[in-house]
């Protein structure tokens, strides 16, 4: 979008947040870059040029506006919404793929050189990956800096910095403050701030409006395993199994930000913890792109203008999500619930919460892949899909991810015994997070689709649905909305 001259000046002049992320505004003569909502009084416009990610506004040489803090604007969401190289290369850097495994490792999991992955990258988002984590490490330091109370080394090498001296240099150039003084503007300018829990980070989620929470966190607590989910004090908590250790996230929904709260075995996993949040909760979503395309079916659109800002509440470990989708094949959400604890609990690790109920991390395929099938409360048939799945889950042969081809997955999948289009559709939409996946098989698609007078088989369903596209994961929200379950309720 970034290349749209007119169209960016416009929504710089008027202020538009829903442009957020999708571009940032680089100041000539100031050499600020600000995100398009910024407060300040627009620059005239041939002092202004368009960048398409802050790491290349960095890479040029602006630094971040203090006002309007550009680095914490919501994700572009053409990274969520698309399947490609550069869509998939995006996530896994998001992820801290990068940090932990170098560029090569990055190229390794797209299956490109690193040539190749330099080029596209560059190509479009005008900065290379090197320079993308660079960008995501300053803005994790940023929130250690301000939200902890962590001595600025500590902040440097869990922000992912090799040393001290990259740290600082890095900081004064993006924010054009040192780490010292970013701390000292934070406490100044948040007095009342309430008093932080020891051992915890807390901040906010930004995304762009609307949201509805109402299926977001009613799906995600009506679902919830005992012991590794659950839903306390207006929040929802969850165990994070994480790449240096564990964690336990409290994520509160907010008028305009998901209140965050983070407790973590190893800070260096807080980049890759926030990552994770923010996909479980569709928060770089485009609501009003979604919600556009759907209004255009004359029945859908009652739906939409009724609740809009649906979200596709998806999960932080698509492996975890597809042992409970095989769980949940043909049973209530109750029992998919006992189900999955009665796992948790005898191949779930331990992990402590004080503060909550929460006791296990959900069982690794690793994990689950030692189990005798013949202890599993289940019809031999899905034994047999389950013991199958967990077996390429844990060898590495059926790679499920952020970063994975949905195409290739999903015949990856259907080629797996027991599994047929509802299962695989929503294990491309929940773990792997297609836009576009859809279940018009699903029992209560098809009788909100009979509600609105809308075909309920699922042939003509699908043809109907082809308008919906590439929003079919959403429309299924709005259609599951129509029932009285408790998973499009926001819980009391």
């Amino acid at each position: 979008m970034h290349t749209d001259t007119e169209r960016c000046v416009r929504a710089v002049q008027s202020k538009d947040a829903r442009f957020d992320g999708w571009f940032f505004t680089a100041v000539l003569t100031t050499r600020i870059y600000c995100r398009p909502s910024c407060p300040a009084v627009p620059p005239k416009v041939e002092n202004m040029t368009f960048l398409p990610s802050a790491a290349a506004c960095q890479q040029a040489g602006f630094r971040a506006c203090k006002r309007c803090r550009p680095d914490t604007s919501p994700g572009s969401p053409e990274w969520n919404a698309r399947a490609d190289a550069v869509a998939r290369a995006m996530r896994l850097i998001q992820d801290g793929v990068v940090d932990r495994e170098g560029v090569p490792g990055l190229a390794t999991r797209l299956g490109y050189s690193t040539r190749q992955v330099e080029r596209q990258l560059r190509a479009e988002l005008g900065a290379g990956p090197l320079a993308l984590a660079r960008a995501q490490r300053a803005q994790t330091a940023r929130l250690l800096i301000e939200t902890s109370e962590l001595p600025m080394g500590d902040v440097a090498f869990a922000a992912g910095f090799s040393s001290i001296r990259t740290f600082n240099d890095t900081v004064r150039e993006v924010f054009a403050l040192s780490p010292s003084e970013l701390r000292l503007r934070s406490e100044k300018a948040d007095r009342n701030r309430q008093p932080r829990v020891p051992g915890t980070i807390s901040l906010r989620l930004p995304y762009r409006a609307p949201l509805n929470p109402d299926n977001l966190f009613g799906h995600l607590a009506a679902t919830a395993v005992p012991g590794v989910e659950e839903w306390r004090d207006g929040a929802y908590r969850r165990t994070l199994r994480l790449p240096y250790g564990t964690g336990v996230v409290a994520l509160t929904p907010a008028p305009d930000h998901i209140g965050c709260r983070l407790a973590l075995t190893d800070l260096r996993d807080l980049t890759i913890a926030i990552s994770r949040c923010r996909w479980m909760l569709d928060l770089d979503a485009d609501p009003e792109a979604v919600d556009e395309q759907l209004r255009t079916d004359p029945l859908l659109a009652p739906l939409v203008d009724k609740a809009p800002g649906r979200r596709v509440p998806r999960t932080v470990d698509a492996a975890e999500f597809a042992v409970r989708a095989v769980l949940g094949q043909q049973v209530s959400t109750a029992a998919a619930r006992t189900h999955a604890a009665r796992l948790v609990t005898a191949h779930g690790e331990r992990v402590e919460d004080p503060l909550g109920g929460l006791t296990h991390l959900f069982p690794s395929p690793q994990a689950l892949a030692e189990l005798d099938p013949e202890s599993l409360a289940l019809p031999r048939s899905r034994r047999a899909t389950l013991t199958t799945l967990v077996s390429a889950l844990a060898d590495g042969s059926l790679p499920l991810g952020i970063d994975s081809d949905w195409e290739a997955a999903r015949v990856q999948l259907n080629a797996l015994p027991g599994f047929g289009p509802w299962t695989t559709e929503v294990i491309a939409m929940r773990a792997l997070g297609d836009p576009d996946a859809f279940l018009p098989s699903d029992l209560g698609v098809r009788r909100a689709a009979q509600g609105l007078g809308l075909p309920s088989t699922p042939a003509a369903l699908t043809a109907r649905a082809a308008g919906w596209r590439p929003w079919r994961a959403y429309a299924v929200q709005y259609l599951w909305a129509t029932d009285a379950h408790p998973i499009n309720h926001l819980p009391v």
